[in-house]
């Protein structure tokens, strides 16, 4: 088993694909965002429920794939507490993909990968405050709004830690790392490996809890997206046109 300091610096060409699907993922994914916030902005737009929904549900995706690599890192830690901290054989191998940035520094490919998969996470939930947002007084919006100041704040710890390296930083620079006051060894495996773990599990439940009053609440934020009619800009509505109401059916 190949742990997070001694990866190596061989990456095969499924690694680096797989690095840059990855990247591709989290761009794509923030560009879509980006967009469909700009979309809503002059006037609500039906299809934009639909799009959000599909930005929300790859951020479920990423963050269901990013969560089982700190379950299992905490699963091996229980086994092996005084040993380096380990990555899952597919976790080790996107980080050689993103390592082959600067094969000098041993652990910036970890560090890149984690990074992404909290851009990732982070998009989802702000795809979520997006999709609320002409809903908001939503639990939807406030449990999505609550997750993106989380993760968020945990995103500049990732942030933090990779550019650390990137410039050199004997090891990783973060709150994670006790600014790097810590020595190497047990006592900051253990700290760190818990730290990312239940920052992952909170922000994951609180991502949770947004998706189940989105689900909850999805008539009312569907029919904030509808077109407005005519009767609805204070001029009488043509006979059998539809309202709210009945796009929120």
């Amino acid at each position: 088993m190949q742990n997070m300091t001694s990866m190596g610096h061989s990456a095969s060409g499924l690694d680096t694909a797989g690095a840059v699907l990855l990247a591709a993922w989290a761009a794509g994914m923030w560009a879509a965002v980006a967009g469909l916030a700009y979309a809503g902005r002059p006037a609500p737009r039906p299809w934009l429920f639909r799009a959000c929904l599909t930005v929300i549900i790859a951020g479920v995706i990423g963050q269901v794939g990013h969560l089982q690599e700190h379950v299992a890192q905490v699963g091996y830690w229980l086994q092996h507490p005084n040993s380096p901290p380990w990555m899952t054989p597919w976790g080790s191998g996107l980080a050689r993909g993103f390592g082959q940035a600067d094969t000098a520094k041993p652990t910036l490919g970890m560090e890149i990968l984690h990074l992404t998969g909290n851009f990732i996470f982070l998009a989802g939930l702000a795809a979520a405050m997006v999709i609320s947002r002409r809903a908001r007084a939503t639990r939807t919006r406030k449990w999505a709004k609550m997750g993106v100041w989380m993760q968020g704040i945990h995103g500049l710890e990732h942030l933090s830690l990779t550019l650390s390296v990137v410039f050199g930083a004997k090891q990783a620079i973060g709150l994670s790392t006790w600014f790097g006051l810590l020595d190497p060894g047990p006592g900051l495996g253990t700290y760190r490996i818990w730290w990312h773990f239940l920052a992952n599990v909170i922000g994951s439940c609180v991502f949770a809890a947004a998706l189940f009053h989105l689900w909850r609440e999805r008539h009312a934020i569907k029919a904030s997206h509808a077109a407005p009619t005519a009767g609805s800009a204070g001029q009488p509505a043509p006979a059998g046109a539809p309202g709210l109401a009945r796009a929120a059916r």
